[in-house]
């Protein structure tokens, strides 16, 4: 197959299994760096914070306010940071990965049942390859994914293959416990009561949405990106991946590996957060890389107000500081997102700044 040719490739998987030797279509050509490490940045990798969740839910009040601290200067500093302790069972979150593993492997006939017509606010989703027009109408990328919105309304979840919907809804509700409290201890780092950022996002009733990632081995992986460089939508995002690494992290100017420690968890701060904070905590660029020989998959839960909720920075931060950004609902902002971006506002974010 040639470079360059018109391919339809509505599985990487897939299309990857039907060629013994394929060269990847052009289009798929979209990194620009030599080799996606930056020099310094392997010494960055081992400054990544790493936040301990049972010191966080201490009921000694000197432990727990050291804690607050750390997680207030983790999403500073970072917008990443590795999270152990968590209470959530080993056996799920290893289920959880075997469970996604097997939906990706189902016939591409039954993955595609999924696909369905264009929307751009799906409550479920398979697709491929293209990313919204926001990063490139004509830019693809290494990778099949499954998108669905588990929370509040649990029947977007597949219920196959056999198992998945068991597996699925138990972890969503483990993962949401664990955003709940993160966002307490976020809250308290701000100088905020731990239930206000939870009560102005609406965040009890606010969306739970699950992505299943699955970047298979790359012939060229040098050529490729599984996703562009981004910052998420969403308050809190926690990810879980299988033994192979390749998400990156912007900071300091460095693509810097993140790499979990055993039965961890991977959070990170979402576009949401950083409104509700009045821009002191960050959305942060971020990257999937892929390579040779194996593939990565990765769960990510992403966690997010009332979609339909008007939310800004936190009431009780504006008692001493102006805000810095305008009311806007989660469905505004991935709409404004699918119209693209402009060099001079690289983010959706950025069109609800306040005097940008």
């Amino acid at each position: 197959m040639a470079s360059g040719g018109d391919v339809d490739v509505s599985s990487v998987k897939s299309w990857l299994e039907s060629n013994a030797a394929p060269l990847i279509p052009s289009y798929y050509h979209t990194r620009t760096d030599s080799n996606g490490r930056d020099d310094g940045a392997h010494e960055l990798a081992a400054l990544v914070p790493v936040i301990d969740f049972s010191l966080l839910t201490s009921d000694d009040p000197q432990t727990h306010a050291a804690a607050v601290r750390q997680l207030g200067q983790a999403c500073q500093d970072w917008g990443f940071f590795i999270v152990t302790n968590h209470g959530v069972s080993e056996n799920l979150l290893e289920d959880t990965l075997e469970k996604c593993s097997d939906f990706h492997n189902l016939p591409l006939e039954e993955k595609k049942k999924f696909c369905g017509s264009y929307d751009p606010l799906p409550t479920i989703k398979y697709a491929t390859s293209a990313l919204p027009r926001s990063v490139g109408e004509d830019d693809h990328y290494w990778i099949d994914h499954l998108k669905f919105f588990n929370y509040p309304n649990q029947c977007n979840t597949p219920h196959k293959p056999p198992g998945f919907y068991e597996t699925a809804t138990e972890f969503c509700k483990e993962m949401r416990g664990v955003a709940r409290t993160l966002l307490e201890g976020i809250s308290e780092s701000l100088g905020l009561k731990p239930g206000d950022i939870i009560e102005h996002s609406a965040f009890d009733v606010g969306y739970q949405k699950i992505q299943i990632n699955l970047y298979p081995p790359c012939p060229q992986p040098d050529l490729v990106l599984g996703l562009p460089a981004h910052c998420d939508n969403g308050i809190v995002n926690i990810l879980i991946q299988n033994g192979v690494c390749g998400l990156q992290v912007k900071h300091a100017g460095k693509w810097v590996d993140i790499t979990p420690l055993p039965n961890s968890l991977i959070v990170n701060t979402g576009d949401d957060l950083e409104v509700l904070s009045n821009g002191k905590y960050k959305s942060i660029w971020h990257r999937a890389v892929v390579n040779e020989k194996e593939s990565r998959l990765s769960v990510v839960a992403a966690h997010g107000p009332q979609r339909d909720k008007e939310i800004g920075p936190a009431p009780g931060l504006l008692e001493k500081e102006k805000p810095l950004f305008k009311g806007y609902t989660y469905d505004d902002l991935v709409r404004f997102q699918l119209k693209g971006v402009s060099p001079d506002m690289p983010r959706p974010l950025d069109a609800f700044r306040i005097n940008n």
